[in-house]
């Protein structure tokens, strides 16, 4: 069993001002973005040059902030905030929806495509690489804070999260699976996958297939949000209503995007 390690989620407080590890996590997130970015527009024939990220990234970082809060709102606790509606504001207590940032940045990088002749895949294509180390990031920051953790086990590593007690039990680290499968190993493949010329359409795929595919398999041992439980059969979670849309979607891109004329550029 591990060891919790009790961290505050306050870095430091600069005066009446708090700085938490989960807005510290989206800087170091955007960053990574950011520097992965330009990295990549220095490929030859990448078509993007290393100025063009700056802008870029600005849109992706609105999307998922303005996506992020409002899909965490209506997917997971519209009659909270209906009774609270300044809760909605305070992004330093978590509760930002990954699928609702999604739906944020598609529709930035809609408009960002719109706005500097692009195509809308040509631009999910580029930015999906960059999404992984964010998603890691985030993930740890849902570690320090303590929060979306998973069930009961008697696995080796196990964490009993505070507050300890009698009544305390050793539980999944669902947040640092997260953080693997989401961060790493979904880096690793989109970035490598990504290195050869694919068909337009293909990385966005990928993207959407194997996150869906990851989120799907930890949100069986996630504890889902106590305020909608599970959804049916006594397993199905709204993580996973939600994932396996993608799921489809990505399989259905990879396959449109390798069966289609190159002519034919969406």
């Amino acid at each position: 069993m591990l060891v919790y390690p009790d961290l505050d989620p306050v870095a430091l407080r600069i005066g009446p001002i708090a700085v938490h590890w989960y807005g510290i996590m989206y800087l170091v997130g955007f960053a990574a973005g950011w520097w992965l970015g330009r990295l990549r527009a220095r490929r030859p024939a990448s078509g993007w040059k290393p100025a063009q990220i700056d802008d870029l990234l600005f849109y992706v970082a609105i999307g998922i902030i303005v996506g992020g809060r409002v899909g965490y709102i209506l997917f997971y606790g519209f009659p909270d905030y209906l009774n609270n509606p300044l809760g909605a504001l305070k992004i330093w207590q978590g509760g930002m929806s990954f699928h609702g940032g999604l739906l944020g940045v598609l529709v930035a990088m809609g408009i960002y495509a719109r706005r500097h002749g692009r195509t809308f895949f040509q631009v999910t294509d580029y930015i999906a690489p960059l999404v992984p180390p964010g998603l890691f990031a985030g993930r740890i920051g849902n570690f320090i804070n303590g929060e979306l953790w998973g069930r009961v086990t008697d696995v080796p590593w196990a964490v009993v999260y505070p507050p300890r007690g009698p009544a305390a039990e050793p539980r999944h680290p669902t947040q640092l699976y997260e953080a693997a499968l989401e961060g790493l190993v979904l880096f690793a493949i989109l970035w490598v996958y990504s290195r050869q010329p694919r068909p337009t359409m293909a990385v966005s795929g990928m993207f959407l297939l194997w996150y869906g595919v990851f989120r799907f398999m930890v949100e069986f041992v996630r504890v889902p949000d106590a305020q909608l439980g599970y959804l049916a059969l006594g397993w199905v979670t709204m993580g996973q209503v939600l994932s396996l849309p993608m799921i489809l979607l990505g399989g259905g891109f990879i396959w449109w995007a390798y069966r289609r004329p190159a002519s034919q550029d969406p």
